[in-house]
């Protein structure tokens, strides 16, 4: 039983930068692989980037290399995506989600946030 609470959404402007953060309950954090996903109205959910238990590893979308950041604290149980050079199309849901298993980009991820709205105006 894993809770994900996301936070930092916002408006902000293209070119902006906007960093959200993901804070997991339970002892075992600092096991899982934990990823971002973001879904846009009328689209499917996309995977975003992804980190390892140990920060090791990482992968990202194409379309975000170079932008974003993910890192986590395992101290503080919490996973954040730095965010640099918005663009509209980067408008979305963003969802934090966790798994077990170590592999990043799947979408069988077992525990899923609420989400938080991050929306960039031109």
């Amino acid at each position: 039983q894993v809770q994900l609470v996301e936070s930092g959404g916002g408006l902000v402007q293209a070119g902006d930068s906007l960093t959200l953060s993901c804070a997991a309950s339970g002892r075992t954090f600092s096991s899982f692989t934990m990823g971002w996903f973001r879904q846009a109205p009328g689209k499917e959910r996309e995977f975003v980037a992804a980190i390892s238990a140990s920060a090791g590893r990482t992968s990202y979308v194409n379309s975000v290399k170079g932008r974003f950041t993910i890192s986590r604290d395992n101290a503080k149980n919490t996973v954040y995506l730095s965010m640099n050079s918005l663009t509209p199309e980067d408008t979305a849901v963003y969802t934090c989600a966790a798994r077990t298993g170590t592999a990043l980009v799947t979408i069988a991820y077992s525990y899923w946030g609420q989400g938080t709205q991050v929306t960039v105006s031109s």
